[in-house]
């Protein structure tokens, strides 16, 4: 059944292909995540196997949350690999177990995703006149800051 939420056909259909790329972003990180949670090595293993673990967590809520938004609008969310792998702006890496690389991928893809989220927020906003969405992505951008900020901090 179409969504009659006050928001056009045409901007509906360009804002859910957008949180279809920001989805696929997200599950390409939720995996790297993932991986470096169980393939990290070190004398600190416990605090950064903790660590990503609990990064992991908060991307597979946020991953959720944006499917769920897709749906709202009246459209489906993608949900296979390679889809996610098409759509994605982020890369997957070569398998690492050293720390500092595995910290700077990650920052380098919060900020990537955090860069596409501030254009997010103007767009939806004025061009496509959901504010709705706006709003989310703005959230979704401050969890990215703030991880990006943790990881940061190991970097240091």
């Amino acid at each position: 059944m179409k969504a009659d939420i006050g928001i056009t056909d045409k901007n509906t259909q360009a804002v859910a292909q957008r949180l279809n790329q920001i989805l696929a972003d997200e599950y390409v990180l939720y995996t790297k995540v993932r991986n470096y949670h169980w393939n990290v090595e070190g004398s600190n293993f416990m605090e950064m196997h903790k660590f990503y673990e609990d990064m992991y967590d908060g991307i597979d809520e946020a991953i959720d949350e944006i499917a769920e938004r897709v749906r709202m609008l009246g459209h489906y969310a993608e949900g296979r690999l390679k889809d996610f792998l098409q759509l994605a702006n982020l890369n997957e890496e070569e398998y690492t177990n050293n720390q500092k690389k595995q910290l700077q991928n990650l920052l380098s893809d919060h900020e990537t995703i955090l860069r596409g989220l501030r254009k997010d927020i103007k767009t939806f906003s004025e061009k496509y006149k959901d504010d709705g969405n706006a709003d989310f992505v703005t959230g979704l951008m401050e969890k990215h800051e703030k991880w990006a900020w943790f990881v940061r901090s190991y970097l240091k």
